[in-house]
């Protein structure tokens, strides 16, 4: 029986066990559309209207950094296709596997300047790390097979799909792809994993730079079994985190980005061996962890680094992270740091502990930052997804929010995009349905996305937005003020969000003062269906993340 075009992607899909297809509808891609609204077979993947293409590639690319198996997005031609831009550079710079599928004009039409007629390919080339135009309905399924080889295989990330309309509506005579077979790394040679030992045995204080490439099921239980034999500082990127379980939590010693001024920043600096596992210069360039230290490194991860004057590994290990790590801790005797290392490194860790304490604040200027981290933390299990969009609020989650589970806190710390956080908290909600997921953001980036409420709604979903509510730009503010004494651009006015919430058929609530924002958090947990909590934030202490814990600090 001889298929379209259409008929074969959906295939395609289907036999790369695809679960979903975000998007918008359109002229160029309705006959796909059609066919994933009504085919009978249930392994066709459900399609889920959005109401923007950049929050549509956010959720696909949510699916991508939950599972490590590519989200697909699937828009029309023109504005469809470049409304995807910041979603696929985001996923691109940040390792998340997605499949963007976009409609394009019939082929005669695409050097045209013909209606909807844009260089879609040339366009996303620079935010993927593939970009093609499908030339032929035979290849649609080589085309899709290849597109998601691409979008898993080390360093993850977008890859774009461009589908003449002609080329959907013509016959295939060739067979669909089958499904892909994951590229299999080998662990380093046993010489490699000598000189790691060698070097590790020699360190007076080794320690473990936990990047986005580490937070992986795999790579994070051979982090486990490694300080279960020799127990070592370990400081999480911000896509790191959640790579220290609760039972080694001595051996967490904070995350590392944005401002040079955090306890990893200290320990980065005085250790003498620093172990790269699965590193990316993109969350936090070596100029700003890397200055003046005397250590050596050692840079494990799946791809080569990126080496500049301020990152020069001094032994570069290219291989499977998890089965290095493994092959590392069976080569190992148990090993302990000596007594004044582990006494001195209680001490750094008893004053890091220490700045989780909540300030006692009852002037009305709103409710402190860590007070609602502390609200939170006690709502929440160790199973529990949050996701957290970029602005004052993710610095606090990030340095003082704790996380058990690797790929249970997300950030963007590649791209900082603003308007991540609830479709992330959509994808979570999707594949982690069990129990609710926590979306945290601002006033500004909430904004960005908050159209999704519906989609949240529609699809009746267990989500507890918080929104830390200020009415400006906050984090560009608080470093303007720093740097000039004033602030500019930054203030963005206020919107009753639980109103907003009320709107879209969520729950909306307020929360005012510390002992409301754990009611409401318990409210929420206990509610069907997405609920918003709008709280006012009291930032006046973020002037203090341009203070100084190290002489060189770089802001």
């Amino acid at each position: 029986m001889k298929k379209n075009g259409a008929e074969a992607l959906m295939q395609s899909m289907i036999n790369q066990g695809i679960k979903y297809v975000f998007g918008l509808p359109g002229a160029k891609v309705d006959q796909l559309f059609d066919l994933l609204e009504y085919s009978q077979d249930p392994r066709t993947p459900k399609l889920i209207i959005t109401h923007h293409e950049q929050n549509a590639a956010f959720i696909a690319s949510g699916i991508g950094r939950l599972t490590g198996k590519p989200g697909v997005v699937a828009t029309t031609s023109g504005p469809g296709v470049s409304n995807l831009a910041t979603g696929l550079i985001t996923a691109t710079s940040e390792g998340d596997p997605v499949i963007a599928l976009g409609g394009q004009v019939p082929r005669n039409d695409v050097a045209r300047l013909t209606h909807q007629s844009i260089p879609s390919k040339e366009l996303l080339a620079a935010a993927t790390k593939d970009s093609v135009e499908v030339q032929d309905a035979n290849n649609l399924s080589e085309t899709f097979a290849n597109a998601y080889q691409t979008a898993i295989a080390p360093k993850a990330g977008a890859t774009f799909i461009s589908l003449p309309k002609d080329v959907l509506d013509d016959t295939v005579d060739t067979p669909e792809i089958k499904p892909v077979t994951p590229v299999q790394q080998g662990s380093a040679d046993a010489a490699l994993i000598g000189q790691m030992a060698a070097k590790l045995k020699a360190a007076k204080l080794p320690v473990i730079l936990a990047g986005m490439r580490s937070s992986s099921t795999a790579v994070t239980a051979a982090i486990h079994a490694l300080l279960h034999r020799f127990s070592i500082p370990v400081v999480e990127t911000f896509q790191g985190a959640g790579v220290i379980s609760r039972d080694l939590e001595k051996d967490y010693f904070g995350r590392v980005g944005l401002f040079r001024n955090q306890i990893g920043d200290a320990i980065l600096k005085e250790s003498d061996l620093v172990i790269a596992v699965g590193y990316d210069p993109v969350e936090y360039e070596g100029r700003l962890w890397n200055v003046d230290r005397t250590g050596e490194i050692i840079n494990l991860d799946s791809i080569a680094p990126e080496i500049s004057n301020d990152y020069q590994p001094d032994l570069v290990i290219q291989a499977d992270i998890a089965k290095t790590l493994t092959a590392l801790s069976q080569s190992l005797p148990e090993m302990a740091l000596s007594a004044d290392m582990v006494a001195h490194l209680h001490q750094m860790q008893a004053h890091f502990v220490s700045q989780d304490a909540v300030p006692a604040t009852t002037d009305g200027h709103g409710v402190h930052p860590l007070a609602i981290v502390r609200a939170l933390q006690d709502q929440v299990n160790d199973d529990t997804t949050v996701t957290v969009d970029v602005g004052s609020h993710y610095i606090w989650m990030a340095r003082h929010f704790r996380s058990y589970k690797p790929r249970h806190l997300l950030f963007s710390n590649g791209m900082q995009t603003l308007g991540v956080a609830l479709p992330w908290a959509i994808a979570a909600a999707l594949e982690r349905p069990d129990q609710h997921v926590v979306s945290v953001a601002g006033d500004g980036g909430f904004l960005f996305s908050s159209q999704e409420l519906e989609t949240a709604v529609r699809l009746h979903l267990n989500i507890v937005q918080l929104i830390w509510n200020d009415g400006h730009y906050n984090m560009v503010q608080f470093q303007e003020q720093a740097k000039y004494g004033r602030d500019s651009g930054v203030n963005i006015g206020n919107v009753d969000f639980a109103k907003y919430a009320e709107s879209f058929g969520a729950t909306g609530l307020h929360a005012e003062t510390p002992e409301q924002v754990t009611a409401a958090l318990k409210q929420a947990f206990a509610t069907d269906g997405p609920t918003v909590i709008d709280i006012p934030v009291d930032y006046r202490d973020n002037i203090k993340f341009a203070s100084t814990l190290l002489k060189d600090v770089l802001n």
